[in-house]
């Protein structure tokens, strides 16, 4: 299949099924709800640990709950009647948490064990779990030019401590259920999804929003210069999340796609340094850099190779990461002043 024969999408479901998207007061999962919801589907429960009042988005007609999902019995409400389940519950951030909190990532697997075995019971049709390129090979993330990876470089596994690994075994669970008892489970591995309505600041937010946020301050402020953690020559590739979530909607209701770990990320490979100098670019404004090589910084390169996504749909996630990331800056920027002028804002996923 040529890339521009993307694969129309054949979705088994009715406009009023119930669609359940848990962790959907944080960035993804709150995007997600608002995909469906402008597709016309009727029927989407919303659950997140977190109060309303800190949901990143509330999309109008949604039903939304206040679950701790890391308790069994949260999950057997959350999937009540529910036809397809998309879970993107979790504690997580970027590198700077996930590097200092590995025992709170590693708790996700209460949730991930108890939600499988929840939609199971419930007779869930189809149930999505969010993995993450952490759960690659760290040994074949050692240089910045480093190759893409493909799916099967997640082993023999050396994935990520703590987040990786909690990503790594909750892909396994997703394929035993399948084996074993005959759900329809799908995993995409997430490549540092950004956009507007993530997490911005607070210390949970990943690159893309935290050099934005650094730049639009020392514009603000006046002092003209930017902390970059580590030495600037670290590489990933972005994901805008509009493409993120259109392929989780393919990969869902894609039948050659059970129990079978996709890559779901840009193959734009982006250094830490030209980052900061298109957000300046963006910002209109030059900075003069300093350096932090003590702080967290993860693996020197990643990259998602895009042959598999591409041979199933025609399709990969499309979007430049300069017009992406002129969008994120754009919302960044409102939600900066909007915080100055003493205005509530969102900031974290705590």
């Amino acid at each position: 299949m040529s890339n521009n024969q993307v694969r129309p999408i054949q979705r088994d479901l009715k406009q009023d099924d119930l669609l359940v998207i848990t962790g959907a007061g944080g960035f993804i999962g709150g995007s997600l709800v608002r995909y469906f919801h402008d597709l016309g589907y009727t029927r989407i429960r919303a659950v997140d640990k977190k109060p309303l009042r800190n949901w990143y988005q509330r999309t109008p007609g949604v039903e939304n709950l206040c679950l701790d999902l890391s308790q069994s019995e949260a999950c057997v409400r959350a999937v009540e009647n529910a036809v397809e389940v998309y879970n993107f519950a979790a504690d997580m951030g970027g590198m700077g948490f996930i590097e200092r909190f590995r025992v709170e990532c590693m708790r996700s697997s209460l949730i991930n064990t108890h939600m499988l075995e929840a939609a199971y019971q419930a007779g869930v049709n189809r149930y999505f779990f969010s993995s993450s390129a952490c759960v690659y090979n760290t040994l074949l993330q050692q240089d910045p030019n480093v190759r893409a990876l493909k799916e099967s470089d997640a082993y023999p596994a050396m994935a990520e401590r703590g987040y990786g690994w909690e990503k790594l075994f909750a892909e396994m669970l997703c394929q035993e259920y399948w084996a074993e008892r005959h759900m329809k489970t799908f995993m995409a591995r997430f490549h540092n999804v950004y956009g507007p309505h993530g997490t911005w600041d607070g210390g949970r937010e990943k690159a893309p929003a935290a050099i934005c946020r650094k730049v639009i301050q020392a514009k603000d402020t006046g002092t003209h210069e930017i902390m970059i953690w580590g030495d600037g020559t670290q590489t990933r590739s972005y994901t805008y999340i509009e493409d993120c979530v259109l392929g989780i909607d393919m990969i869902v209701h894609c039948d050659e796609l059970i129990a079978t770990p996709i890559n779901l990320g840009s193959s734009e490979l982006i250094s830490v340094d030209n980052l900061v100098s298109l957000a300046e670019e963006i910002g209109g404004v030059k900075l003069k850099r300093k350096y932090d090589p003590t702080a967290p910084r993860g693996v020197a390169g990643r990259n998602s190779d895009n042959t598999f996504i591409k041979q199933i749909f025609g399709w990969e996630p499309s979007t430049r990461f300069k017009d992406g990331l002129t969008k994120t800056y754009a919302w960044i920027e409102q939600q900066y002043y909007a915080r100055k002028a003493g205005e509530r804002v969102v900031e974290d996923t705590m």
